[in-house]
């Protein structure tokens, strides 16, 4: 089944894949496609292929997007409640340098990791960067 695109040139219908349980199973660290599959084989480091259903991550392209969504994340929190604190209470700068800088490496830490997992469940449900079917999209050979 094809679809017109700008008149003349013809593409497939894909089957549309939902985005919100992709990124949710990449958020817990599952293969988007399956659920089931582990997406990580190091801390950052995908697997190459899903072990339940043959799902090929070799060509996913999270690169410093998930970085930049932690960042953003953690300096919102962060800023925040130190905002807050300061606010409310008077501390010292030590006290403050003790409290905040411990907690942005470990929010960034933690949320590293279930971030890129959300991307590429993001770039899987969008086909994007050869998450399609490639026999099945490859333009026809004349």
């Amino acid at each position: 089944m094809t679809e017109q695109i700008f008149g003349s040139d013809t593409a497939p219908v894909r089957p549309a894949r939902p985005v919100g349980l992709a990124m949710w199973r990449g958020l817990c660290s599952r293969c988007p496609h399956c659920g089931q599959g582990k997406l990580f084989r190091a801390f950052v480091k995908s697997v190459d292929n899903c072990a339940v259903c043959g799902e090929d991550y070799t060509h996913q392209q999270a690169d410093d997007f998930p970085a930049y969504i932690t960042i953003t994340i953690v300096g919102h929190i962060v800023l925040g409640g130190f905002l807050a604190v300061e606010t409310l209470v008077l501390l010292p700068n030590w006290m403050h340098l003790a409290i905040w800088a411990p907690l942005t490496v470990i929010l960034s830490i933690a949320l590293l990791q279930p971030i890129k997992g959300a991307i590429i469940g993001l770039q899987w449900a969008n086909y994007m960067h050869g998450f399609g079917e490639t026999n099945e999209l490859e333009p026809p050979e004349r």
